[in-house]
């Protein structure tokens, strides 16, 4: 009964998407907030399989009027989704991490997708982690907080407080906390205030992720509820994939266990390269990490 109601699902969606083409705003008159890049041999998503999804997300710091594409990553998460067995483990990447950028010689990580897009953020990670991710999204930090607020906000477990003067004054208090759609990019971006910096705010990215997968696994069962979310997405959206993959990618989204979900960070060193601070990322661990996350360790973890 799953899986046909799961297929009436898919073919319903990809029914309406093909009739709405010709009515949701293209790119060139929406705004484009999200980019889809399907990077290597992924043809399609399929729950229930054998693969792991690989997505790179990733956190455009673009400003107004600026590419999000070819502006700097603020945000670095390598998140993989076992379809057959429901699990998911997301690897944090400082965004000053120091790296081979393809092309490019040696850059800190988040200026990959500013000298070579989202290809190039790909092939950085790759270098790191040793894993190629199937797509990269990126995302402006404004669509995220509207996304966080349409879904109701999310629930998050902050290990100890923080504040920051230009973002959160006020701060966010210790143990379980509720954060609407700005709240939640505060929480994600801020680093000074934390002890660990640069690691410690990747590490609060992944809670934020949790927190979004919480929710969005809350309402999945809800009609219609993943079919108006990847509507909406759509159309906001620039992206080589088709409607018929979004909804699979949503689908395995929705359907990780949260008691299946591992995440970890690239530990590192902070040092300088001339004036710049840098963080000299373990490319051992990094690769250890890539390594245990294969399909055939059934995502472990770190």
């Amino acid at each position: 009964m799953g899986r046909t109601m799961k297929l009436v699902r898919t073919v319903a969606l990809v029914a309406v998407l093909a009739v709405t083409a010709f009515v949701v705003p293209t790119s060139a008159v929406q705004p484009t907030d999200v980019s889809l890049v399907r990077i290597r041999h992924a043809e399609g998503v399929a729950v229930g399989g054998e693969d792991v999804i690989w997505i790179l997300a990733v956190g455009s710091d673009a400003r107004p009027g600026q590419a999000m594409t070819r502006s700097r990553g603020d945000a670095l998460q390598m998140v993989g989704i076992n379809t057959r067995t429901g699990s998911a483990t997301a690897i944090g990447v400082p965004r000053d991490s120091w790296v081979a950028i393809p092309g490019h010689g040696r850059e800190k990580i988040n200026s990959a997708l500013y000298f070579a897009g989202p290809r190039g953020m790909a092939g950085a990670m790759r270098n790191l982690v040793g894993i190629e991710p199937d797509y990269v999204l990126v995302t402006r930090f404004p669509f995220f907080e509207d996304m966080v607020d349409d879904i109701g906000g999310i629930t998050v477990t902050n290990p100890r407080r923080f504040q920051d003067p230009y973002l959160k004054k006020e701060g966010f208090k210790q143990g379980r906390i509720h954060l609407d759609g700005y709240n939640a990019m505060a929480f994600s971006r801020i680093r000074k205030g934390l002890v660990g910096g640069d690691f410690d705010r990747s590490a609060n990215q992944q809670r934020t992720l949790r927190g979004i997968h919480a929710r969005i696994r809350s309402q999945a069962a809800r009609p219609g509820f993943i079919e108006r979310g990847v509507m909406t997405v759509m159309a906001h959206t620039d992206t080589n994939a088709s409607p018929a993959e979004l909804f699979e990618i949503a689908q395995a989204v929705a359907q990780v266990d949260p008691r299946k979900i591992t995440t970890c960070v690239v530990r590192g060193r902070i040092g300088f390269v001339g004036a710049a601070s840098v963080v000299f990322p373990d490319v051992a661990q990094a690769r250890r990490l890539g390594r245990e996350a294969r399909p055939d360790a059934a995502l472990r973890g770190c």
